[in-house]
């Protein structure tokens, strides 16, 4: 069941009634200029106890690359189910990843965490770039990545 209710919490398009209630949730990450190619990034969600809940978001549609987004591949297994209809291209150095989504309110201040994976060819691939709890107070303050990601934040 539990997997169940992780699995309605992530969708992105539709919410069911009376099980789960959504909002839109602009997702922005903005990547340093760090001189390279386009970054492939896996934006995912952990729960309480860091296991995968599930993917929200997948910036790069060559699949090869996908296993040097580490912990996400570790997670899924690469599996490419887990991000069917939420892709999008790579993101260009310097260059800024806005994406909504309707996430789930069960997300929000209950344990969650928000995950970017980071990968760039020829260059150091970067897993758990951010790590960022979901919460509501946690809105609209933006962080930084360890390596490409100059800022992520999300708003509600």
């Amino acid at each position: 069941m539990k997997s169940l209710l992780a699995a309605l919490a992530l969708t992105t398009a539709l919410t069911i009634p009376g099980i789960a209630t959504a909002r839109p949730v602009a997702l922005t990450t903005t990547l340093n200029n760090y001189g390279g190619d386009g970054a492939y990034l896996a934006l995912y969600v952990t729960d309480a106890d860091g296991a995968y809940a599930g993917s929200l978001w997948m910036a790069g549609g060559k699949s090869k690359y996908y296993e040097h987004l580490t912990d996400w591949y570790r997670a899924t297994g690469g599996d490419p189910a887990q991000i069917n209809g939420i892709t999008g291209a790579s993101v260009g150095a310097g260059r800024t990843l806005e994406i909504t989504l309707d996430l789930a309110d069960a997300l929000f201040d209950a344990g969650y965490t928000l995950h970017i994976d980071a990968a760039v060819e020829n260059m150091r691939d970067s897993p758990n770039e951010v790590a960022v709890p979901l919460t509501s107070e946690g809105a609209d303050n933006p962080v930084g990545g360890r390596r490409y990601v100059a800022s992520f934040g999300y708003s509600m």
